[in-house]
């Protein structure tokens, strides 16, 4: 029996292409574990009404984690006219697989390291190691969302102006939920030896959300008096972080404002092809690569498979292989340092495979 049973969700598009090159690199490394497939992605959206069918989920109840390619993911209006004729018109609604993956198995921790490995062309500057926690299950991804404004709502104080035509959307945030996200990033700084951490707001136009976001941040703050902490909104967030990214370290922040904000990060050390994340919860956690599915790329093998490569690392120091980790990175860095194996994005004409067999050939 295999130490670890781990759920494998390629989804479609060109997360089946990543997810074979990171294959082989675990492969290599002589992970022990069980690759479990499991259906998830647009095909089971058009034929099945549900692009994460409940079957997978089961199967999911029974491995010690996931590792997540991408999945097509289309508007409402686009989303209804593409399943079956027979499923048309019964109530069925798409919902994106990786959001709901966060809210039932309660991953609040999206966990997003952005760091600039030298010899990458693409690196805004070279030495950039950012670490971005992100809420998972709260903020404005619930999906509580109206069309348009309920009648009823015009009874509460304060909604005389919405507009009549208007769609709205919910934005929740909890002191509980915020207070741990907050705290996962200390406990990471701590661990790690960071020196700051910088909680993203709005709470100056967003005063009671943000305003709860924020007092959880400060309670958790003042119990880690060995580490900085300070404050931004999201915003000059965005300006501050282009100017002088070397002034922050680990940044924490709202489900919406760090997906944003992780994006950018990201692409300070060469693009989505370099974004990991990994959803972790108390118990679970799934990882993946932060790019979509490319359609138009599927199956060619040209696109970086880096991002998914790290989070195959991020899923070994989540399992405790932690030696394993740090050899899988440092191929990763020297395979990048040479620059003699480059996928387009990076200038060059190597294939998804081909780099995933040059960062195997260093283990």
């Amino acid at each position: 029996m295999s130490k670890y049973r781990i759920a494998w969700l390629p989804g479609d598009g060109i997360g089946v292409d990543v997810t074979d090159a990171a294959k082989i690199v675990l492969d290599r490394l002589g992970l022990d574990a069980e690759y479990v497939h499991g259906d998830i992605g647009w095909e089971f959206w058009r034929t099945e009404g549900e692009p994460l069918p409940p079957r997978t989920l089961d199967m999911m109840s029974e491995t010690d984690c996931a590792f997540f390619g991408a999945i097509t993911s289309k508007g409402r209006d686009v989303a209804d006219k593409e399943l079956l004729p027979e499923l048309q018109g019964k109530g069925h609604v798409y919902r994106s697989p990786i959001v709901r993956m966060r809210q039932l198995l309660d991953l609040y921790v999206c966990l997003r390291p952005c760091k600039a490995y030298a010899g990458n062309p693409l690196n805004y500057k070279d030495g950039i190691d950012l670490v971005v926690f992100r809420e998972n299950t709260e903020g404005m991804y619930i999906g509580v969302e109206y069309a348009q404004v309920p009648e009823e709502f015009y009874a509460v104080a304060g909604t005389e102006k919405l507009p009549r035509d208007a769609a709205i959307s919910f934005r929740a945030i909890t002191p509980g939920g915020s207070e741990r996200i907050v705290r996962a990033a200390f406990e990471y700084a701590a661990k790690h030896g960071r020196k700051r951490v910088t909680a993203v707001h709005k709470a100056n136009v967003l005063r009671q959300t943000d305003g709860v976001f924020m007092d959880a941040a400060r309670k958790v703050a003042g119990e880690y008096p060995g580490i900085q902490f300070d404050n931004a909104n999201i915003d000059a967030m965005g300006m501050w972080l282009l100017k002088n990214p070397f002034n922050y370290d680990v940044i924490v922040t709202t489900n919406l404002f760090g997906d944003i904000i992780s994006d950018l990060c990201a692409q300070m050390v060469g693009g989505l092809g370099f974004g990991c994340s990994g959803n972790i919860g108390a118990e679970y956690a799934v990882f993946e690569p932060t790019h979509g599915s490319a359609p138009k790329y599927a199956g060619k093998y040209v696109v970086n498979p880096v991002a998914t490569i790290l989070a195959a690392k991020m899923m070994l120091d989540w399992l405790g292989e932690t030696d394993k980790a740090a050899l899988l990175e440092g191929a990763v860095a020297e395979v990048i340092d040479e620059g003699q194996v480059r996928t387009y994005d990076m200038g060059g004409d190597s294939s998804t495979l081909d780099v995933a067999h040059a960062i195997a050939s260093k283990l």
